[in-house]
């Protein structure tokens, strides 16, 4: 008996497959990470709204529900131009593109995570809110992935007065008396973060050391040990840069 569903979804990610096909990977709402050939999907009609990112109407068929199957897909909107809009814009997009195949099982639904990365991707180009978005994206990665920050108290004194540390091991809140002689092996915390201070791009970016620590230490050994897709540090280093300039 044939399986069909409809959903929305964002594209993650297409290759040619044959002559005119596309095998797609879409991050659905309902279905989760979801793989499935575009028929004529290298076609010139096809082929320029199969951009990583798009927002698609998509309807999946398959005979069986542990086969492939074939996506019909139709546009709902793209994000290239506001994503060709800026570097930072285009690194972002393809960030959260690769993390997300990096890092969730196929067809394991995440609704709260998918609707959080679709407003993510919204921020496109909004590039004053963006930084600080996909930073608290990454934490709600590491949330869905089940290796989420307890950051709301001090894990050595229970207080949650002056948090300025984590525990790389433990990914909780360190207090600077409860960091003690250990203080030097600790990751630091954002001060806008523990501190609850302004928001800085100084902030932004120990924050980006703090997740990523926990991505390549904890999350990227429990799904085999693969590294951490590249288009993640580029958007890093490329952040960092312009903080800089």
């Amino acid at each position: 008996m044939a399986t069909e569903w409809r959903d929305t979804g964002i594209l993650l990610a297409s290759r040619r497959h044959g002559e005119s096909a596309a095998i797609a990977e879409v991050f659905t709402r309902a279905h989760g990470r979801h793989a499935g050939v575009i028929r004529g999907g290298a076609s010139r009609r096809i082929a320029p709204i199969l951009q990583p990112g798009a927002q698609l109407d998509v309807t999946w068929r398959a005979r069986l529900d542990d086969h492939v199957g074939a996506f019909t897909v139709e546009p709902q909107r793209s994000r290239a131009a506001t994503a060709m809009s800026g570097r930072l814009s285009l690194a972002g997009l393809n960030a959260v593109c690769a993390l997300v195949q990096f890092s969730l099982p196929e067809r394991d639904p995440s609704p709260e995570f998918y609707d959080r990365t679709e407003a993510l991707l919204d921020l496109l180009g909004q590039d004053d809110v963006w930084p600080l978005a996909y930073l608290q994206w990454e934490l709600a990665l590491l949330e869905v992935t089940g290796f989420g920050l307890d950051l709301s108290a001090c894990a050595a004194t229970g207080t949650n007065e002056e948090l300025i540390f984590v525990s790389p091991r433990s990914g909780r809140a360190v207090s600077r008396q409860g960091a003690g002689e250990w203080a030097d092996r600790m990751l630091p915390l954002p001060r806008f973060m523990g501190l609850r201070e302004a928001v800085t791009d100084q902030g932004i970016a120990e924050g980006y050391t703090m997740t990523g620590h926990f991505l390549n230490n904890r999350l990227a050994p429990a799904l085999g040990n693969r590294p951490l897709p590249e288009a993640r540090a580029r958007f890093v280093t490329l952040f960092d840069r312009m903080r800089r300039d």
